[in-house]
């Protein structure tokens, strides 16, 4: 046991030692949680530029720029009244949207002639189209609404009958986990775990792979004949170090004021299995190559994709069944899954069953081969002694 302890303490030596892997693995996770806090924390995106053409410069068309402006995520930057130079000007003023209103718009209206309010959508960045054609399509539906009852109300409609007349039915749209669709809460923790699982990829990818370069393998395996002491050894520091990031993520919570409050403690379970299973990745391909360069490079081939194939911004079930089976091998996509279920969509353990055993096959399997492929390479550095 007092070997043992004399291991794990040179363990964490040889990690604090190290000022590339100690910046990394303290840095990178607190320098990320940060920048991105503050990147995401205005959360819902507001006051988009539009630029809005009124040909018309009628009372209808004022009413609806009313409308625009009274709406959070639009902003009129510029008001034009024909639309001499409009590419150039929605480009200068970086406009999501461009709203043209014709000319005689108003008269039209009220002679049931059917006009029609063109908008020109800029989708070179999806996120801010769909935000912003999102809020135009709500304006102008309220505003074809209000024109549809006033002209009701003329014809000597009843108030109480105002709305069935236009409206056949109601639709009504309840938002469930994550109500205010704030972009914080949904993108910032998965960005975190895909940075602790890049962390501990590349911490671990020296582990072995230190050894067998600076000549020290030999000694350690003198050290300690025990294959399994060896990988605990080397798994243990990295599982301390990953609970202290993991506290370091929870008081950000608090920081960037998130509401992540329940199901704290089956997450942590989960992030436990999930840590393991990223450890012995990491340890198999640290034992099987011997260059720490090759061994950081295949890591970081993992890691990099990891998060675009996790399926947590873009479902696996769109992508082809080869890249979801390349997906279903990383523990990532299983941990965000889980993390899903437990703390936005605010499930239970249970309902993380599969998403747990996956993690768990796949850290069972890593681990065995870890054993394998230790075993013989010191079987190979035995021989040479």
């Amino acid at each position: 046991m007092q070997n043992f302890w004399s291991l794990l303490k040179r363990e964490f030596k040889l990690f604090w030692q190290n000022k590339v892997l100690r910046l990394l693995f303290i840095g990178a996770p607190l320098l990320y949680g940060i920048l991105l806090g503050y990147v995401y924390g205005k959360g819902k995106v507001t006051d988009l530029p539009i630029v809005v053409v009124d040909e018309d410069r009628s009372e209808m068309s004022a009413k609806a720029l009313q409308m625009f402006d009274d709406n959070e995520v639009l902003n009129i930057t510029s008001l034009l009244y024909d639309q001499n130079n409009l590419s150039q000007i929605a480009i200068e003023k970086e406009a999501a949207c461009v709203v043209i209103i014709p000319k005689g718009f108003e008269k039209m209206v009220l002679t049931k002639k059917y006009p029609e309010i063109v908008t020109i959508v800029n989708t070179s960045n999806v996120l801010t189209a769909n935000y912003a054609s999102g809020a135009l399509q709500l304006c102008l539906g309220t505003l074809k609404a209000g024109v549809q009852m006033e002209t009701l109300r003329k014809q000597g409609i009843p108030e109480k009958l105002l709305a069935t007349q236009y409206e056949p039915f109601k639709t009504t749209f309840i938002k469930k986990n994550n109500r205010s669709t704030n972009y914080m809460y949904f993108l910032w923790p998965g960005v975190l775990a895909a940075v602790l699982q890049q962390v501990l990829l590349l911490g671990l990818a020296l582990s072995f792979a230190s050894e067998y370069e600076n000549g020290t393998f030999k000694k350690l395996v003198k050290k300690s004949p025990s294959l399994l002491k060896l990988m605990s050894v080397k798994i243990i520091p990295y599982l301390m170090m990953s609970f202290g990031l993991w506290l370091l993520f929870w008081l950000f919570t608090f920081w960037f004021r998130i509401p992540f409050y329940d199901n704290l403690l089956p997450l942590t379970f989960v992030a436990g299995i999930f840590v393991l299973s990223v450890c012995f990745i990491g340890i198999l391909v640290s034992i099987m190559i011997p260059n720490q360069l090759k061994a950081t490079e295949i890591l970081m081939v993992i890691a990099t994709p990891s998060f675009i194939l996790s399926g947590f911004t873009w479902p696996l079930s769109q992508m082809p069944v080869w890249v979801q089976g390349i997906a279903n091998c990383i523990p990532l996509t299983h941990f965000l899954k889980a993390f899903r279920i437990l703390i936005i969509e605010d499930g239970t353990l249970s309902q993380t069953t599969s998403s747990i055993w996956n993690m768990v096959i796949i850290g069972t399997i890593c681990g065995i081969l870890s054993y394998i492929a230790l075993y013989l390479k010191r079987k190979s550095v035995l021989k040479e002694i």
